[in-house]
């Protein structure tokens, strides 16, 4: 079922949606959610809470790209879990990329922010970009990747990656301020 169908099922309140929703991206969501969490059950835990976001979120939303919208709750929700169980302590391998796209991109946006809305906006900036450069950055900012294992994925020189990492989050600060967010 494409995701077009399945929002519909959503604004519907047709629960069908949700088993279509798993079987479509829970292989995808619990990688996400495995890049930035190691326990099991907090992974699976992290999908079952993304998928009722979804149901709660959708009607009034209303997004454009529902693999996006997916990936970004699944990645916000593993987060807050990380932090939940960590306390002081980290996961460094996801926290330095958080750090990385901090300045263009808040972890927490506040609530004048809808996240559907900047999710639109930076898929529209990547469209613009080129597809290798593209590709990199929904690797290490979407899946949580390292810039070894993306390196490796793509068979570029990590120096590369992290070139193409800079130069892109460089682009998408002008953009998303261009199209009104400013995070500074």
């Amino acid at each position: 079922m494409d995701d077009i169908s399945i929002i519909e099922l959503l604004q519907k309140r047709n629960e069908s949606a949700i088993s279509e929703i798993r079987h479509k991206y829970e292989r995808l969501c619990e990688y996400i959610a495995g890049n930035v969490l190691s326990q099991h059950e907090d992974i699976e835990e992290c999908v079952n809470s993304a998928c009722y976001e979804v149901w709660n979120n959708i009607p009034p939303a209303k997004p454009n790209d529902l693999k996006s919208y997916l990936c970004s709750i699944v990645r916000n929700i593993a987060i807050n879990r990380l932090e939940y169980n960590t306390a002081a302590k980290r996961n460094n391998h996801y926290t330095v990329s958080l750090e990385e796209i901090s300045d263009c991109v808040p972890a927490d946006p506040d609530d004048n922010i809808e996240l559907s809305d900047l999710a639109d906006t930076i898929s529209r900036f990547l469209r613009t970009q080129d597809e290798m450069q593209c590709r990199v950055f929904v690797r290490r900012y979407t899946y949580g990747d390292s810039v070894a294992d993306i390196a490796r994925r793509f068979s570029l020189n990590e120096k590369t990656v992290a070139t193409y990492l800079f130069r892109t989050r460089k682009k998408l600060k002008v953009f998303l301020k261009k199209e009104g967010y400013d995070y500074e």
